[in-house]
């Protein structure tokens, strides 16, 4: 069989402040009609780098190709003219960017940003172009699909964005896709999804998929063959099945071992309530009509009782949108709810933005989406440092280096400091969010997804960070995640949301090893890859 793409000797360099990055060096595969190659790799691999070079995206003339040749169907794609290129982007090969927040246009609706590929490509009238982006947002599983089409992406869960970024991609029915991390965002239900799905659009279509994760149960589960990359360069490739069963490399049997592990330290026996919620509501209102009267609400948070201790983790689990980070937003008195909010036995619910102002430093959040949440014209040393000036926390050069040892403690250089968010991967901007969050030395930390964007023996540094912060300094952590291997690993207790309400809840063992609810058997089984999560056992 033929190839489809054929990628030979690639290099990409990067020239930035007068120095050259070499980002790739050398890089050969193939890939064929309706298979699955994976690239695998850390943070800054040079994964995300070789992608964008089959589709030219990178930013020319910063980067630059010194060698080498991507060809597709036999046409040369490296230095190609626009034509060339705008027949092939979108069409005939699409991507699934990482973080779709910044991937979709803040001022178009759903239906206008699917639509438009297939205007460009298809040359479809507007009726059945609605009618095929309403067949792809519930092929990939969106709910109320046809609500959405009006909606924003800034109104939809990191999820539900990803969600419709697969659907754009799929809209032409490539030869290629191209997928960059594409279940990041996702619950563990969802992912086995729309991996089952990526798998019967293969089937169906002969398509050819480059994937490109950390997660290394993904690539056991969808890839034909595998290509490992280390600094640039593929330090071992082959089929999946020996990969997995022989990895040759070091460097790959590190990455096959890496995952968190152990148990979280027993808050101590007298350890003192922290922050205690007793029937939070967060309702939204639905207006309709010319006046714009309220209808209804959407009841993103009704009615929990959450207490986190000293040196205590509670995790909240649960599908995009069933409230998890609408409630952790609402402890920090960043969402306006109804209900009671005590923080080290002060009464906060009513207090005003200036009262807040000094629990500020002791109540902190880490956010999913790290490149949204870093702002692009700062550098690190400010963004890190932004907590400490306003907070009035040490001298200048106190200052300083409460800032490199910040970036140490998340394994960063402290000489990047000076370097701004867009230079860095998905990971390593995780990582400066972090320690963004940590360097004021807080009591109570709300951690949203903070290991998503993450790979896996990042992750498992980051759980131990974690866990030696909160012993070190008795830190109270309400840990939001859907990855449930993530959260057995860092929390005492978990709840279980579902449509805004906790559904079930108890000490991680219980809920892990016996739980009670269906709905928690179905999350647990697709975490663990126990079982097939059937669409019936979940609301999509």
């Amino acid at each position: 069989m033929s190839e489809l793409l054929s990628v030979r000797d690639l290099s990409v360099d990067f020239r930035l402040s007068g120095s050259t990055m070499h980002a790739v060096k050398s890089v050969s595969f193939d890939i064929k009609p309706g298979e699955t190659m994976a690239l695998v790799g850390e943070s800054g691999s040079g994964k995300s780098v070789t992608a964008l070079s089959i589709l030219q995206l990178l930013p020319y003339p910063v980067a630059d190709h010194p060698g080498g040749s991507i060809r597709f169907k036999g046409t040369e794609l490296v230095g190609a003219d626009e034509k060339t290129l705008r027949e092939v982007r979108g069409d005939r090969i699409s991507m699934i960017f990482q973080e779709p927040m910044t991937s979709l246009n803040p001022l178009h609706s759903i239906e206008k940003q699917i639509n438009e590929t297939l205007f460009l490509h298809k040359g479809l009238t507007r009726s059945a172009a609605r009618k095929r982006t309403l067949e792809l947002l519930r092929l990939v599983g969106l709910p109320e699909a046809e609500k959405r089409l009006a909606a924003y992406p800034h109104e939809l869960s990191g999820g539900q964005r990803q969600r419709v970024m697969i659907a754009m991609a799929l809209a032409n029915e490539p030869d290629l896709l191209i997928a960059d991390e594409p279940t990041t965002a996702l619950d563990v239900t969802i992912q086995a999804q729309i991996l089952e799905l990526l798998k019967d659009l293969q089937r169906r279509f002969g398509m050819a998929l480059l994937l490109i994760t950390h997660d290394l149960g993904i690539v056991r589960k969808m890839a034909d063959h595998v290509c490992v990359m280390n600094h640039g360069e593929i330090v071992e490739k082959g089929t999946n099945a020996a990969l997995f069963a022989g990895p040759k490399h070091p460097y790959t049997q590190r990455l096959l071992a890496a995952e968190p592990k152990g148990n979280p330290a027993p808050p101590p026996a007298n350890a003192a309530d922290v922050m205690t919620a007793r029937d939070i509501k967060v309702h939204f209102p639905i207006k309709k009509g010319l006046l714009r009267r309220t209808v209804d609400y959407v009841r993103a948070v009704d009615g929990i009782d959450v207490t986190v201790r000293e040196g205590h983790t509670v995790g909240v689990v649960g599908e995009s949108g069933s409230g998890k980070t609408t409630l952790g937003l609402a402890l920090l008195r960043l969402h306006a709810s109804q209900g009671a909010i005590r923080f080290d036995g002060k009464d906060i619910q009513g207090w005003q933005s200036a009262k807040m102002r000094p629990l500020r430093r002791e109540m902190q959040v880490v956010f999913q989406d790290p490149y949204g949440s870093l702002s692009p014209r700062l550098s690190v040393a400010q963004i890190i440092g932004e907590g400490l000036k306003i907070h009035g926390i040490g001298s200048g050069k106190e200052r300083e280096a409460m800032i490199a040892k910040s970036l140490e403690e998340v394994g960063l250089d402290p000489s990047s400091r000076n370097r701004y968010p867009h230079e860095f991967s998905g990971g390593q901007r995780q990582r400066i969010a972090i320690a963004r969050a940590m360097v004021l030395k807080p009591r109570f930390v709300v951690l949203d997804e903070p290991t998503s964007a993450l790979d896996m023996s990042v992750q498992a540094q980051i759980v131990d960070l974690l866990r030696d912060l909160q012993v070190r300094h008795n830190l109270a952590y309400l840990f939001i995640s859907h990855d449930l291997k993530v959260v057995r690993a860092l929390s005492n207790d978990v709840l279980v949301m579902k449509d805004g309400k906790v559904v079930e809840s108890g000490p991680t063992r219980q809920i892990f090893e016996a739980p009670q609810q269906a709905y928690t058997r179905a999350l647990i089984a697709a975490a663990l890859n126990l079982v097939a999560v059937k669409t019936g056992d979940v609301r999509m």
